[in-house]
């Protein structure tokens, strides 16, 4: 049965943040992932881990300046000495946390006449943070999201991500398959799954088209992908990332109809 980690960035509205994580717990969850930990010291999240027997499973590295609508700077030329210093914090985080995944957003791509420089920014980037976070023994992950979400994002295909971590070469460099993108853009999900899988560090869920339960109510056939991704091997989390219809703890039916299989 996969493991599934609850992200609390998107998971139980309900609550304010920090009273998140018991709710987690509450409803089952080992783990849990989020996107940005830094509005709270990680002394006072390790604390709620520590209180609610709960694992930190992944969390994004600072993503520049989200309330101008930047979306990452990982392949933006011009901003590697600001990624280089908050991807150093991430790692500070992921120390006291104990992680071992982190999320780096590629950032906007706003003319396709500058992808080859952005390429180029991005690649750098990459091994830079790869190198880094090799010597703590903490994985590197892109992801590919769909350009109706992130409209100009950077990095849209599983074959795009896949070919940028072989050209990067480093070894805890993966991506991060997310069920939801990779329907929008491309479909065809299970033979993804099937041929990037030894590339894949990380993957979450969400029903499509809006991002709800992954249960019955979704165009995703999610007991067959469970199934597919248990014949795979897979062994790491399983990310929870949807936006719920209503209360969060009701709406997870889905999960204890699957567990009770």
């Amino acid at each position: 049965m996969p493991r599934f980690a609850a992200n609390l960035s998107m998971l139980y509205p309900e609550h304010d943040f920090l009273d998140r994580f018991a709710a987690a717990a509450a409803d089952g969850f080992q783990a849990v992932e989020y996107m940005f930990p830094y509005d709270y010291s990680a002394q006072q999240l390790k604390q709620r881990l520590d209180d609610n027997g709960l694992v930190q499973a992944l969390f994004n590295a600072p993503p520049g300046n989200m309330a101008a609508g930047e979306k990452g700077t990982v392949s933006l030329p011009g901003r590697e000495a600001e990624f280089r210093a908050g991807f150093d914090q991430a790692l500070e985080y992921a120390a006291i946390l104990g992680n071992d995944r982190i999320h780096v957003m590629a950032g906007l791509l706003t003319s396709e006449a500058d992808r080859a420089r952005h390429q180029e920014t991005y690649l750098e980037n990459l091994s830079h943070a790869a190198t880094e976070a090799a010597k703590v023994g903490v994985t590197v992950l892109l992801e590919p999201i769909n350009t109706r979400d992130i409209p100009g994002f950077f990095l849209n295909h599983q074959h795009q991500a896949q070919a940028i971590c072989k050209a990067v070469g480093k070894d805890n460099l993966k991506v991060q398959f997310d069920i939801y993108h990779c329907q929008i853009v491309e479909g065809d999900v299970a033979t993804n799954l099937r041929r990037d899988f030894a590339g894949i560090g990380h993957i979450q869920i969400a029903g499509v088209p809006d991002r709800h339960e992954p249960d019955l109510h979704n165009e995703l056939n999610y007991p067959y992908l469970f199934n597919l991704i248990d014949e795979l091997g897979y062994s790491g989390w399983v990310g929870c990332e949807y936006r719920p219809r209503g209360n969060t703890s009701e709406g997870l039916q889905w999960l204890r109809d699957w567990q009770a299989r």
